[in-house]
């Protein structure tokens, strides 16, 4: 075991190799935690320090004394996210995207391009350097059905606009599933996946859709969709949340809304938005 190579990664930067000794002594010092990638002979892929069987167990050492204001050791790495792109560059990428999409045959190449953009943006606690690894070609067929689905209403066929609901809240969670097993970091692609029912996503999906109609109450349903899905996101030791109550959501797509009638604000209303938003999920201990 002493002649046992190691190596770790941060910041997108594989350091390595390290002996048996040199790495329980960067244990010690706190080089490592339990959300550091690490590697050695033997193991099939990547994984964190935290996961690999009595590598961060061993030892007698006390857990750090927490400074003053500064989180408990228990709480490290939770917080909210956070976006991190520029006005223009997230009005450009949000056309190109909607351009595509109407043009129908781009969608699988401009929705993918988006995310691949927007993800290695986003900032979460303890979480460097994320990607998105998902090509254009994965399930190409599902965007294209859905650039195809916002054309139903100019078919000439009665209801069929509506008979398509189901179909497009389907297809909306396998862009989600896609969307999530899709993430990494460090390069590493993460182990996430989306454990929601179909039919249960597709249920909030048209519940969301009907309730329209009553002119607010789609927010609280929105609201209560962002819940459940977070709920159903596996794969991490930290649970991901949705804090937005509904009348947040009601007012703040309400001024958005006004902003895009007006035009001029678009830029500066979809960036305060869209910030907004993804300030809302926060990531949280796992109770259970």
């Amino acid at each position: 075991m002493a002649s046992r190579s190691w190596f770790f990664a941060t910041d997108g930067q594989q350091h390595g190799p390290y002996s048996e000794d040199q790495f329980r002594d960067l244990i010690g010092k706190g080089g490592i935690r339990p959300d550091t990638y690490v590697w050695s002979e033997g193991m099939a892929a990547w994984q964190f320090a935290g996961d690999v069987p009595g590598l961060l167990s061993g030892g007698a050492r006390p857990p750090a004394f927490p400074v003053s204001g500064a989180p408990p050791a228990h709480l490290a790495g939770t917080g909210s996210l956070s976006l991190e792109a520029g006005t223009w560059a997230l009005l450009g990428r949000a056309l190109i995207m909607f351009i595509g999409n109407l043009l129908v045959i781009p969608a699988p190449w401009v929705v993918t391009g988006f995310y691949r953009w927007f993800v290695p943006h986003l900032r979460v606690p303890q979480r460097p350097n994320l990607g998105f690894t998902g090509q254009p070609g994965d399930i190409w067929y599902v965007f294209v059905l859905l650039a195809l689905c916002s054309y139903a209403g100019f078919s000439g066929v009665d209801y069929v606009e509506y008979i398509l609901l189901p179909v497009q809240g389907y297809l909306s969670w396998m862009t989600v599933r896609w969307f999530v097993a899709n993430i990494s970091s460090n390069g590493q692609r993460l182990p996430l996946t989306f454990t929601g029912q179909p039919w249960i996503y597709v249920g909030w999906y048209l519940l969301g859709i009907v309730s329209i109609v009553t002119i607010i109450g789609w927010a609280w349903v929105m609201t209560a969709l962002m819940r459940w899905a977070c709920r159903n996101i596996a794969g991490t030791r930290r649970e991901v949340t949705f804090i937005a109550s509904g009348w947040q959501v009601l007012w703040r797509t309400i001024l958005f809304a006004l902003g895009v009638v007006l035009i001029i604000p678009i830029p500066w209303a979809l960036s305060w938005y869209v910030r907004w938003t993804v300030s809302q999920f926060e990531l949280v201990e796992r109770t259970a």
